[in-house]
């Protein structure tokens, strides 16, 4: 019996351990809160900036296109893009209030952990039956850019924007297939087309894939 006890006391653990243990959760769970706060806003500062070089950059390149300029004038128009970060267009889902610009195919900021991204092998909306592939996350934190995607239904519009025209899609076919890293892209070959594909809510195991056709362009 007092062996019993003695057991019994060595399995306890003491008040001060507890409030050791309580304090790391917190703080390690105030330093997540923290962290996507931080990073959130930073995003909003960085999407401003971006938009306005954007809005810049069509403007500027509208008035090379239309007034005489000399060669140099135009080299030097050139090189003031060379090194900017902007980006070339937008994506935009009216249902879910949703709004993002994306990155030329090459920018190291073309990725699923900054922004939402272009795959490799995608074609941009101006190429005629090309099929314009974007990638996001979901879930939550401040980059899940796609985690309302799962509202989406046949027949919603996505509008990309891009080099100064509106090309409206509308979605077509929503299916899932294993997370396994690549995705078949069931498609109408002889139409322009836009592919959105994220993680299934509630479900890592899966990917989500939305074939959008294009309506018009505006």
């Amino acid at each position: 019996m007092v062996r019993n006890k003695k057991l019994n006391k060595k399995k306890r653990i003491s008040p001060s351990t507890v409030a050791l243990i309580g304090a790391f959760v917190i703080t390690l769970g105030g330093f997540f809160i923290l962290y996507n706060f931080i990073s959130e806003k930073k995003l909003f500062a960085y999407d401003y900036m971006n938009e306005q070089l954007y809005k810049k950059q069509e403007t500027e390149i509208y008035s090379v296109n239309t007034t005489e300029i000399t060669t140099d004038e135009k080299e030097t128009t050139k090189e003031n893009y060379q090194d900017i970060e902007s980006y070339i267009g937008y994506l935009e889902i009216p249902k879910i209030k949703f709004r993002r610009g994306f990155y030329n195919i090459n920018s190291k900021l073309n990725t699923v952990e900054a922004n939402i991204e272009i795959i490799k092998g995608s074609d941009l909306p101006d190429v005629n039956n090309g099929n314009l592939i974007i990638a996001g996350h979901s879930g939550t934190g401040w980059k899940a850019f796609f985690k309302d995607l799962y509202k989406l239904e046949v027949g919603d519009e996505a509008i990309v924007t891009y080099a100064g025209l509106n090309y409206t899609y509308k979605i077509t076919n929503i299916y899932k297939e294993k997370n396994t890293g690549t995705v078949s892209i069931k498609r109408n070959y002889a139409k322009r087309t836009l592919t959105l594909i994220t993680c299934t809510k509630d479900d890592s195991s899966t990917q989500t894939i939305y074939i959008a056709e294009l309506s018009s362009i505006e």
